[in-house]
């Protein structure tokens, strides 16, 4: 949903007048109204009225290094709570800042709210200080975004944004407030209906639809259920465990979707993909019926197109339908919530054994599992993901990085619930697993947050540690340290002759640099220790604790699905064989 004028936005019926207040404060008190309690963001000029209304408010505000950060902060906030995580910035520098941290929501459907601040109305457009077109910057990386001219619309544009961040598919939405409306006063009301002529909500799926759906499982042989994050986003992972339990279907979840189904359950497929697991890529490749549940049949899941499940009829869930038939053509469209969809398809959905398939699968699991050498003496990072994983029996909210180290933590870290897994999927945002793991800890701070990265992607947004540190936010950080930027260097082994052209870079002492900080820094570089520093690191229970694991240079994602290749065309099959 893109930018829209005024008039289009909504109207409120009948409001009720209260009392007079500047903007500034208006803009505190619909924020309380909305339920917020908690914000990330960074002050400036054009936004100190605002800043200073805030002094006062009951709202925990946290501070990042950089605007970046305080974005992919207020994202891991929101998916670890379910909550629309809110952020703040200034105009201009600051602004712009965010743009990567709302693409990294954007295209992973996250409920963002972002509030930022703007030059005079009467000075836009005249390259004043610290001016930038904040809404068309933001336009391609935001599900809505507007600018506001009249103190008079405020309160109503801040309540829509909410209602659009969160409804539907969810998505960033960006709210730019120039100074002068900060600081202008105004008639609040009371009371506002909720009234958007050009956005619709339909949650429930056309009856006629879902029981075709349900016909479908109930006729297939070898049927697959395929599952993304947006079961999570939609709270639907009850409905859907139940659906799959009663239909009997073997489940495969996108990285986003680890968490919605248990991986200790036989019928888990575990993730499927370029780095997925070869059970689940061939059981996708041999299926007579695909059920794609809030899930979108991305690039990195289908592989080449064209041969993309083969043999399927495919059935598509989804809230959006822009979604549907966009990179692979549906058989039966089912448009609506996950929720209330998997709701009706319980009801209609029989059980049926699928012997012989599921024993194809067990031989398939048997042959390929996700493996490393573990008799090896140096350090595998896959040993460190493993132990942190047993350490931890697999209960720990998991953040990572982008690269070989989310692919490990996705392989060998075991996710029973959802909400679990706090990765960037779509944008594939380096520097996103350390202030992700603040932002999950403010939300759950009873929980072990555990940031699973590596070591180009820790350097990005490392100086966010000193925001944990400052809000005693116990935060752990693991670092996979091979000394490259990992996957760009597999692809160079695999691809470019081995020639690593500019794809390592010296680190600097990960420890002392987590000490100076005011975090524990704990040096790990023999196997044996890695057990020992597993545990130093969950005891820490005031201060976060990063570990630099200096893990084998050289190792490998396996197995993987080349680009241009079909998902039943993967490399490294004979090497996971040789290891099972």
């Amino acid at each position: 949903m893109k930018s829209r004028s005024r008039s289009s936005a909504g109207s409120a019926e009948s409001p009720k007048k209260s009392s007079v207040k500047a903007g500034a404060q208006i803009i505190v008190d619909t924020l309380l109204e909305q339920g917020v309690d908690t914000m990330f963001g960074y002050p400036g000029g054009v936004v100190l009225p605002f800043f200073d209304r805030l002094y006062d408010a009951p709202i925990k505000f946290v501070i990042p290094r950089h605007e970046q950060g305080g974005c992919h902060m207020a994202d891991g906030y929101a998916r670890a709570s379910g909550k629309v995580g809110v952020v703040v910035a200034t105009s201009g520098p600051g602004a712009c800042n965010l743009t990567t941290g709302l693409a990294t929501a954007m295209m992973d459907s996250v409920p963002i709210v972002a509030l930022t601040g703007q030059v005079r109305t009467e000075l836009i457009g005249n390259d004043a200080f610290q001016e930038a077109d904040t809404t068309g910057i933001t336009r391609p990386v935001t599900k809505y975004n507007c600018i506001v001219k009249d103190v008079n619309d405020l309160a109503r544009i801040i309540r829509e944004a909410f209602y659009i961040a969160s409804t539907g598919r969810s998505g960033p939405v960006l709210i730019d407030i120039p100074l002068d409306v900060q600081v202008a006063r105004c008639e609040t009301a009371s009371s506002v209906k909720m009234e958007l002529p050009g956005y619709r909500v339909r949650p429930e799926g056309h009856a006629k639809q879902i029981s075709a759906a349900a016909a479908a499982i109930n006729a297939s042989e070898r049927p697959v259920l395929y599952v993304g994050g947006g079961v999570i986003s939609a709270n639907a992972t009850d409905e859907l465990r139940a659906m799959a339990e009663k239909a009997h279907l073997p489940v495969t979840t996108t990285l986003l979707g680890l968490g919605s189904y248990d991986q200790s359950k036989p019928e888990s497929l575990d993730m499927l993909g370029m780095h997925g697991s070869a059970y689940a890529n061939y059981a996708v490749q041999e299926c007579d019926l695909l059920i794609a549940v809030g899930a979108r049949f991305d690039d990195r899941v289908t592989g080449k197109l064209k041969d993309f499940a083969p043999n399927a009829k495919i059935v598509h869930i989804d809230v959006d339908p822009s979604s549907i038939s966009k990179n692979v053509k549906v058989d039966i469209p089912v448009v609506g919530d996950a929720k209330h969809i998997l709701a009706e398809l319980i009801n209609e959905v029989e059980y049926r054994e699928r012997e012989k398939w599921f024993k194809k699968i067990a031989e398939w699991k048997k042959k390929f599992p996700f493996s490393y050498d573990r008799n090896a003496s140096t350090v595998k990072p896959q040993y460190v993901v493993d132990e942190v994983c047993r350490q931890t029996d697999g209960k720990a909210i998991i953040t990572t990085g982008v690269g070989q180290n989310q692919m490990w933590a996705a392989q060998f870290y075991r996710f029973s619930r959802p909400r679990q897994l706090i990765s960037s999927g779509g944008l594939g945002t380096m520097g996103y697993g350390l202030p992700a793991a603040i932002g999950a800890q403010v939300a759950r701070p009873d929980e072990t947050v555990i940031d699973i990265d590596g070591d180009h992607s820790f350097n990005m947004t490392m100086t966010e540690l000193r925001t944990a540190v400052e809000n005693e936010l116990p935060i752990k950080v693991c670092i996979l340290n091979n000394g490259y930027m990992g996957m760009v260097r597999q692809w160079q082994e695999l691809f470019y002759n081995k020639r690593y052209s500019k794809s390592y870079l010296s680190n600097p002492d990960y420890a002392n640099v987590a000490e100076a900080l005011g975090a524990v820094g704990i040096t790990v570089d023999k196997k044996a220790d890695v057990s020992g520093a597993v545990k130093k690191m969950l005891s820490e229970k005031n201060r976060p604790c990063v570990v630099d694991f200096k893990v084998e240079r050289e190792e490998n994602v396996w197995p993987m699905v080349p680009a241009g290749k079909s998902l039943n065309e993967m490399d490294g099959l004979d090497i996971l064989e040789s290891l099972a």
